[in-house]
């Protein structure tokens, strides 16, 4: 028996139409990646589609963005053009939980570091290096990419980091990385690299709060733990 396609369904259950009628929110995760895909294969319908899409991750929306170009396109009716509108539209979603950076919030505690930090490192597969630079009421001034390195490490030049601090009359700094392997514990380079930025700072007056390493699920705080 031959599928239905969704231009045969009624019009209340067809994802375009329903987003119109009840609003994105009333969609499933599979509808909505419909519409940006657009049509399925000869088997299957969008929907059916983006089903099958969803359940190889377990139908995690935050697997699914980790999913690279040349995966997408292992899937039945997924194009070179399907899958680019998929990767840009969870771009898209990652970028405006990003936009509270923009706010400038004040950092009151690791937790809130964390937070902050952690759409842009959660998951990546390689380490990155960042920093929050604080004024004296410990409001973040700007959020900085220091370094960018491979799956266990990232070279980080202290001179740069304090060159920026100096720029901008931050008065302490937060660093950060994150950990691809999902680990939290510290290495002895992580120890290392901390106890140098710390006392690179001492003769400039800017103090290192702390030192977070981020995971998907976690993270580690030098300071909440007495490393600082």
């Amino acid at each position: 028996m031959k599928k239905l396609t969704i231009k045969s369904w009624a019009l209340d259950d067809r994802p375009r139409e329903k987003l119109i009628a009840k609003g994105a929110f009333a969609l499933s995760s599979a509808e909505l990646i419909a519409i940006l895909i657009g049509s399925g294969n000869t088997d299957e319908s969008a929907v059916d589609v983006s089903k099958r899409i969803l359940a190889s991750v377990h139908n995690n929306i935050h697997e699914l963005a980790k999913l690279p170009f040349h995966k997408l396109t292992t899937f039945k009716g997924i194009g070179p053009a399907k899958a680019i509108a998929i990767i840009t539209a969870l771009e898209l979603g990652k970028r405006r939980q990003l936009e509270i950076g923009i706010q400038y919030p004040t950092i009151s505690s690791s937790k809130e570091a964390f937070i902050l930090m952690k759409p842009l490192l959660e998951d990546l597969p390689h380490e990155e290096f960042w920093v929050l630079y604080l004024n004296n009421s410990n409001k973040v001034l700007l959020k900085n990419q220091l370094s960018k390195g491979g799956l266990t490490a990232t070279l980080v030049d202290v001179r740069l980091l304090y060159k920026k601090a100096i720029e901008i009359s931050a008065v302490s700094i937060i660093i950060c990385h994150n950990h691809p392997s999902g680990k939290t514990t510290p290495s002895s380079s992580d120890i290392e690299l901390t106890k140098k930025i710390k006392e690179g700072g001492r003769s400039l007056d800017i103090k290192l709060l702390d030192h977070l390493i981020i995971t998907e699920k976690s993270y580690f705080s030098f300071a909440d733990n007495g490393k600082i």
